[in-house]
């Protein structure tokens, strides 16, 4: 994927020649073997990363499609859907033709009002999702493990319904409802407003990021792996489709807000 032909279409070489092999090299180490369970997250985590960190200069072209595929050991199906969504957010420009490929956009998007605001750290987004996983993980294994009243399982399927047939705008809140009831399903009263208020800062941040359409098909199908493990009583199986499903969430909030 070359860059525009600046007879044709002027672009100026973003970097001096002397800087290309550093840059390449740190696109090399950060472009690097992604968790297939999450594929599609890392993949957009990746290449956010490449980009805030400056590796890419503003108006410079991507590796081709099939080389970022063998970096990051995905599919070039999953390199499309990532590079897709971050140009739906403004990130990348794809071009088509002779001299085409996909560009770092000149400007950068702005970020929802407050998402610039001092204090949202590595350090931060990690506590947060940190006490996300020992909270919610635990949770649903402990859901798994209990004999649930028919009450219980209706719950947990009406609120799955409801988040996979979600709006948008309604997404998150329905989203917060079905981790809610999972944690009401642990059978621990004392368990449920620890998870309500770490949701709260979970939200908080997820608010201040694009919500991917790929994402939201992604996160509906490890809704449905948790809740038929949790009805199964595969107290393992819930833990596991749990803490790949938060693990997806983090990859994408470190990559757009750290």
């Amino acid at each position: 994927m070359s860059v525009s032909d600046p007879m044709s279409d002027p672009m100026p070489d973003p970097l001096p020649a002397r800087e290309r092999p550093a840059a390449e090299a740190a696109a090399s180490s950060l472009l690097r073997p992604v968790r297939l369970g999450n594929a599609f997250e890392d993949t957009v985590g990746r290449l956010l990363e490449t980009i805030r960190l400056g590796v890419l200069a503003p108006g410079e072209s991507l590796p081709p499609e099939r080389e970022l595929a063998a970096r990051l050991g995905v599919s070039r199906d999953t390199v499309r859907e990532a590079i897709k969504s971050l140009a739906d957010a403004g990130y990348l420009v794809s071009k088509r033709g002779r001299y085409g490929g996909t560009f770092l956009a000149t400007e950068m998007p702005v970020l929802p009002t407050g998402a610039e605001r001092p204090g949202i750290t590595r350090e931060e987004i990690d506590d947060a999702v940190r006490l996300r996983e020992i909270l919610e993980v635990g949770a649903a294994r402990m859901a798994a493990g209990r004999s649930l009243t028919a009450v219980d399982r209706e719950r947990l399927w009406s609120r799955l319904r409801d988040v996979r047939g979600a709006d948008p705008d309604d997404y998150r809140r329905l989203d917060s409802r079905l981790h809610l009831a999972i944690a009401e399903a642990a059978g621990s009263p004392s368990l449920v407003p620890l998870v309500a208020q770490n949701r709260m800062r979970i939200n908080a941040l997820l608010d201040q990021i694009p919500l991917l359409s790929r994402n939201i098909a992604h996160s509906d199908e490890q809704h449905e792996s948790i809740v038929m493990a949790i009805l199964a009583g595969d107290a393992e199986g819930a833990g596991a489709a749990m803490a790949a499903h938060i693990a997806g969430s983090t990859a994408l909030l470190h990559g757009f807000l750290d």
